[in-house]
């Protein structure tokens, strides 16, 4: 799958998966930072990640969705945050 079409398809996944989460929830699994926030930093760091070909055996945005909230380490950028980035 070409990189493009797999970042507009993460970009639709994780803008369903921000709006499915409840503000409280969210409040209980991150520090001072707004949901918006939250969920553009992470979409950013996959995006990156997709045009660095590290998701290029994926199928769909919804794998790579997946796999990094299984496996935070898959974005380099994201590792040194407090934060989990779990959905």
């Amino acid at each position: 799958m070409k990189r493009q079409e797999l970042i507009a398809q993460v970009e639709e996944e994780y803008a369903s998966i921000a709006a499915s989460k409840s503000q409280q929830h969210f409040k209980q699994t991150t520090d001072e930072i707004s949901q918006e926030a939250y969920y553009e930093k992470l979409l950013n760091a996959v995006i990156e990640e997709i045009k660095n070909g590290k998701f290029d055996n994926c199928r769909s945005g919804s794998e790579i969705s997946n796999k990094v909230a299984a496996d935070k380490t898959l974005l380099p950028s994201c590792n040194n945050e407090r934060r989990s980035y779990d959905e």
